[in-house]
């Protein structure tokens, strides 16, 4: 059985700030959003690094990721091209036309997501990258406290994710995978197959919680 993440000697997260979290566009249920929030906490009082977000569509697990950062002292980059990823696209199931710029006939969700940001009183340590997120990786040099993968669910998305961020995950620091589905019929594989597993075989990482969909994994030496 894994190790569930120990609880945080912080401020728990504010019912307002929660509030915002919920009232987001997004696909992060409570009870994941208030785990990875309780692990966004442990890694950034363990290590003294700032925090990256990897997918934010609109901010809404952004905003329990920078309620952390703020009650740790550091900040919350968060990448996103903000074109949507591949299911978020028209056709697709989990596409929103509310955000689709209508003078290209494309997804557009960096308005949306700085409003969410605004609202959740949370832009002085919420720093928006917007860009491809290997070519944002590419030319990153920070250690991390936290890394969230929540991309790109296609198996390449995923698997370059793995490769350009993990490896700055500093040790004692956490890395945080959504949607990891081992049995295929609750849900698609990519995240599982190429983020999660191969974290475990590198030896580099544990699993420390699992809530949902959401895997909890620290950097170990």
């Amino acid at each position: 059985m894994p190790i569930m993440v120990p609880s945080v000697p912080s401020a728990p997260l504010g019912p307002d700030v929660r509030a915002h979290a919920l009232a987001a566009k997004g696909f992060m249920p409570s009870d994941e959003g208030d785990a990875l929030h309780r692990a966004a906490l442990a890694a950034g009082l363990e290590v003294k690094h700032p925090m990256v977000e990897i997918g934010s569509y609109c901010g809404r697990s952004t905003v329990w990721l920078g309620a952390a950062a703020r009650a740790v002292g550091t900040v919350l980059f968060a990448v996103d091209h903000h074109r949507g990823s591949e299911e978020n696209q028209s056709g697709w199931e989990h596409h929103d036309p509310t955000v689709v710029d209508p003078r290209i006939g494309k997804m557009d969700t960096l308005p949306t997501f700085r409003a969410t940001i605004h609202d959740a009183g949370l832009e002085d340590v919420v720093i928006a990258v917007v860009g491809p997120s290997p070519t944002v990786a590419r030319y990153w040099t920070t250690p991390l406290s936290m890394l969230f993968i929540d991309g790109g669910h296609g198996e390449e998305p995923a698997r370059l994710d793995f490769e350009g961020w993990a490896k700055h995950v500093a040790v004692g620091g956490t890395l945080a995978v959504h949607d990891v589905f081992p049995d295929p019929a609750d849900g698609g594989r990519a995240p599982y197959e190429q983020i999660y597993l191969p974290a475990l075989r590198t030896g580099l990482f544990e699993e420390t919680g699992v809530t949902g969909s959401l895997r909890i994994l620290r950097r170990i030496p």
